[in-house]
Parts: C-alpha cells; structure tokens; sequence
C-alpha cells in the first residue's frame, strides 16, 4: 500500500488508493461477487490500509446494494474510514435518459431523498463527502447553482461534511467553485482517456483531489503494447501499472479501483507501492 496520503477537503487524510464498490452489486451491468466474497473484499481492503471508499445508494441490483455490505461488512465503522456517496442525475433510474433539466434526482426533493437514503442505508447520521453528478458528459451544460445550494443547506442541517461533484466539465468546475467549498472532483480519467489533463491541473493547483473512476478502465479495460512492455519490465500486471502511472501524475489522484475478486484486490493495493522511473512514464506517454 502506498503511504502517500491526500487531506481530503482538508480534513480527512486518505491512503492515496481506496476503493470503489460498484462493482459488488454487477450495477449498471456485469457479474458480481458472491455476497459473502463482497463482505470479505470490503474488510479485506480495510485491512490493507484503504480507508477511502467510494460508493452510492442507487449502486443496487436485484436485491444487492453496495451501501447495505458497506454496512454489513464494516459498522461500526473504523474512526479513519470515510464513506464518500454520490447524488444527483443518476439516481431516478430512467433519469439517466432526460435532459438535466428533468432530472428529478437534480431537484431540490430529489437531491433530499438522495441524501437521506444514503444516511439510512449506511447507518450513519452525517455523511462524509458527497458528490453531486451532473449527468453524462455528452448532455447540454447546465448550471449546477440550484442543486449545490440544495446541498449547501442540507450541510447546514449536519447531514453533510464536504461536497463534492461529479461529470463535470472545467466551466461547471469553476462555477461549483464559486458557490461551494469543493473537496473533490470525480470525473472519467485514465492513462487512455485524458480529456481531463486541465482539469486535473486545476485541481492541482487549488488543492482539490481528483478521483478518477475507471482508472483502469472499467467495462473497457485499458490495454496498450507500452502498458504490457512497462508491466513486464517491473513483473507486474497492467492494471497495477495503470494505477501506477494515475498516482505518479498528481498527487491529487485518488484512483478507487474497484473489484469483487480478493486476489485483484491485492493486486490493486499493491500498486500503490509500485514506482514508475522517468523511461516507464515517458513510454507510456
């Protein structure tokens, strides 16, 4: 495990490398564990040193839901562990096909239930950061004022500590920025996919963490003659590479791979040990 360590919305030191817990309920699509292999991957990646774990109340499927393992497996929660959720355009289930204007999940009731589900469904009576997601990056841009003022006020109520948001792009980062206090952004990012470059550096610069989800990938892992030439070199995968290579670009990364399998747990932690020399990251580009 890396011991790098982020001060997430200034307050919250994390372990550079956490988790991500979608994967443990196969939502949107995909295979999952087993439900006793999810509660063993989530004490498994406590155990490790993560103690940054990234998840939502609408990550459910059939009856699976990654806030009741998180509970399950780790309440009464570690006094270092923290919880960041997620709220907004995604939450409604067909939600996800509207303009962002008709997203209910987006309204001011719709944000309220979000909130209040996830305190429920976590067992807790505040949450740690919550993330405000602003649809897909291909809808219309839209101002975020109305849903964090929304947020703000739930803050107000002791129900949130750090907010953060979620899909967006650099205009509706700095809108965000001036009316909230911003802990983190969550956005796509990987080695294949860096649209977010300036971005990232914004972040940078004003001491705000960049979480990149599907930091190896996700449904289309990453895969790059350079990526395997690099892992050979170190005898290791090309995932563990590709994390590698997120945590030796900013040390405002906060890479949450996510897995239902223990051995990729493992190799996943692992990574944060893993230092790439100035040849690996000026092949891999």
């Amino acid at each position: 495990m890396t011991t790098d360590r982020w001060a997430l919305g200034g307050d919250l030191n994390v372990a550079r490398i956490g988790y991500g817990a979608m994967k443990l309920t196969g939502w949107p699509k995909g295979e999952r564990p087993g439900r006793e292999t999810a509660l063993a991957v989530l004490r498994r990646a406590v155990e490790c040193g993560v103690n940054h774990i990234d998840t939502a109340y609408y990550y459910a499927r059939d009856g699976v839901m990654a806030n009741e393992l998180i509970r399950e497996a780790l309440h009464p929660y570690p006094d270092d562990l923290v919880i960041v959720t997620k709220v907004g355009a995604l939450v409604e289930g067909s939600d996800v096909r509207l303009p962002a204007a008709e997203k209910t999940g987006l309204t001011s009731d719709g944000l309220r239930r979000g909130i209040e589900a996830n305190l429920r469904s976590l067992g807790v009576d505040r949450l740690d950061v919550v993330n405000l997601r602003m649809g897909d990056l291909d809808r219309v841009q839209t101002s975020l004022a109305a849903p964090l003022e929304t947020l703000l006020a739930l803050r107000e109520e002791g129900l949130i500590r750090h907010l953060g948001v979620s899909n967006v792009t650099a205009a509706e980062f700095a809108e965000a920025r001036a009316i909230a206090p911003i802990a983190c952004v969550q956005n796509l990012y990987n080695l294949s996919r860096r649209d977010d470059d300036p971005l990232v550096e914004a972040c940078a610069q004003a001491g705000i963490a960049y979480v990149p989800y599907f930091p190896v990938g996700g449904f289309q892992p990453i895969t790059a003659a350079r990526l395997e030439a690099v892992a050979a070199r170190h005898g290791t995968t090309t995932p563990q590479v590709a994390l590698a290579w997120l945590l030796a670009r900013s040390p405002n990364i906060l890479p949450i791979p996510g897995t239902g399998s223990l051995d990729h747990l493992q190799e996943n932690v692992a990574a944060g040990a893993l230092k790439l020399s100035a040849q690996d990251i000026e092949e891999l580009g």
